[in-house]
């Protein structure tokens, strides 16, 4: 079974001098009584990669090493700042199903082979604190890495690296970067072993996907900075980055990971629909239609943790003599059994060709966009109208749903003005390089719409699944006082969000911030 664990490391080039002078005065950084002479390891890892290296123009990295305390299969996948996550498998011959599903959005399901072995001579210092405790790990590796393609080469070099220990504070790591620096100690041109390894033995040859590659706005002869079309594959590019990303979190049902995916989705599928003028809609629509397939394979997972998150909140704040009968155990079978059914569908979309054809279409669009027409305008005229066009349909819907008696034709209606206020909010988001504060500033006002019509929605679903709820404890002979107390507790909080709409939405409405959008 596979295990997880993150490490925060820096990498620096060792000095050409052989007295190890550079490690003089490490003893004297804050938190470190000594440093302790630990062992010498021989290291001998085979990365494997796609043909075209996609797991390393995503920052991922997939190896089978032997030698060391670790040993084993390690996929190494990027957080934040210099802090990756490793997750472990045993050692057997070929690549762990584990691993290739939590590498399959980076992969995209193409075949794994070798690409490069790294064999590293590591000598291993450990910094201790006053207790012995140890804080960071410093390790000198002697490197010789071997191109495993056709026509590959060898290189060879030294390199230095100091690992934070799990709980050590992560200021440590800059404080014998000072200290280093202080010594001559530069840090290493290459984020990894890998990178430096595909550089200097021509096994990354191959051309890399521009998105991936460069970060950037369009690639050679893109759109320019400033127009919109750099801009919008600019937002559209992130929103990938994240889905991708977060994929192998949904599959381990981590913490928040399904809510993070599907936002991704509809903020990327809300993109390229209001910037249809951008991008081809011809090219573009099908897109947006499997972007929607996703987001509501995820939504099912993810309105039951709104659903159970909301209905415990509610039981635990009753006072005890109103809970009657086993309300939070029957609300607990009803979670457990519906986040399994919801997470095996997930997973089984996840899994499926669909989804990957869906992936390789986003990598297409990314690579080789479909330009339209206002691509090359300037970007805050693009966007200033997208934004407007946007509101427009807004309003009329929430025109529509206040004129509406309370209901539940009202319901649905006020449930549509809720993902039209999503769309303006997400084409807000997308405008902000070009349009600055007064996107901004619409997009927060929109947000607390959303909002009331949010918590209003939830409402509505949440007494659809107490009266259920209510129907199967009286069938099993218990009581359904608290159930009903419960539906009328949801129903008061929709009238007050009812009540509260109208001005938040005369607030967002007003015509300042979007009079200023585009000036």
């Amino acid at each position: 079974m596979a295990q997880s664990t993150r490490e925060t490391e820096r990498k620096y080039e060792v000095p050409a001098s052989a007295d190890e002078s550079w490690l003089s005065k490490l003893d004297r950084v804050d938190g470190v009584a000594a440093v302790v002479d630990r062992d010498l390891q021989e290291l001998d890892a085979v990365y494997y990669d796609t043909d075209d290296l996609r797991l390393s123009r995503s920052s991922a990295t997939l190896r089978r090493r032997t030698g060391g305390a670790d040993a084993g299969w390690h996929l190494k996948l990027p957080l934040s700042g210099d802090t990756r996550e490793e997750i472990r498998s045993p050692l057997t011959d070929t690549v762990p199903d584990d691993l290739l599903a939590l590498a399959l959005s980076r992969t995209r399901g193409a075949a794994l082979a070798p690409v490069v072995r790294i064999r590293s001579t590591r000598e291993v210092r450990h910094l201790v604190d006053a207790d012995g405790t140890v804080r960071a790990e410093l390790s000198v590796d002697t490197v010789r890495a071997d191109s495993l393609r056709d026509g590959g080469a060898s290189a060879a070099w030294n390199e230095l690296e100091v690992e934070l220990a799990e709980d050590a504070d992560p200021a440590l790591l800059d404080a014998v970067d000072k200290k280093l620096r202080k010594k001559g100690v530069a840090r290493a041109q290459s984020p990894s072993k890998l990178a430096r390894a595909l550089d200097e033995t021509g096994a990354g040859s191959t051309q890399a996907a521009p998105h991936e590659e460069s970060g950037g706005s369009g690639g050679s002869g893109g759109p320019a900075p400033d127009r919109a079309g750099a801009q919008v594959l600019a937002y559209a590019r992130e929103q990938v980055r994240v889905l991708t990303a977060l994929d192998p979190a949904v599959r381990r049902d981590l913490p928040d990971a399904v809510h993070g995916m599907r936002v991704a989705c509809r903020r990327l599928r809300s993109c390229l629909r209001s910037y249809r003028s951008v991008l081809d809609r011809e090219a573009i629509d099908p897109v947006r239609g499997e972007l929607k397939w996703l987001a509501g394979e995820l939504g099912a997972e993810r309105d039951h943790e709104v659903l159970h998150e909301r209905l415990g909140g509610e039981i635990d704040a009753l006072p005890q003599e109103l809970v009657l009968g086993p309300v939070a155990a029957r609300l607990r079978v009803w979670d457990v059994t519906g986040s399994a059914a919801s997470h095996r569908r997930t997973l089984e979309a996840l899994g499926s060709p669909r989804y990957l054809a869906l992936l390789d279409s986003l990598a297409a669009l990314l690579e080789r966009p479909p330009l339209a027409a206002d691509a090359g305008r300037r970007a805050d005229k693009v966007m200033a109208k997208a934004v407007r066009k946007e509101y427009g349909r807004l309003a009329g819907r929430m025109t529509k749903a206040l004129e509406l008696p309370p209901g539940p034709e009202r319901d649905v209606a006020l449930h549509e003005a809720r993902k039209e206020a999503k769309k303006v909010r997400y084409a807000t988001e997308v405008a902000r390089p070009a349009l600055g504060k007064p996107a901004k500033e619409l997009g927060k006002r929109v947000k607390a719409v959303q909002k009331v019509l949010g918590d209003h929605q939830d409402s509505v679903v949440a007494r659809t699944v107490l009266r259920d709820l209510a129907v199967t404890a009286q069938t099993a002979g218990e009581a359904g006082f608290t159930w009903g107390l419960l539906y009328g507790v949801e129903q008061a909080r929709a009238e007050a969000r009812e009540r509260e709409l109208p001005s938040v939405w005369e607030f967002a409405s007003e015509p300042g911030p979007r009079e200023r959008i585009g000036r």
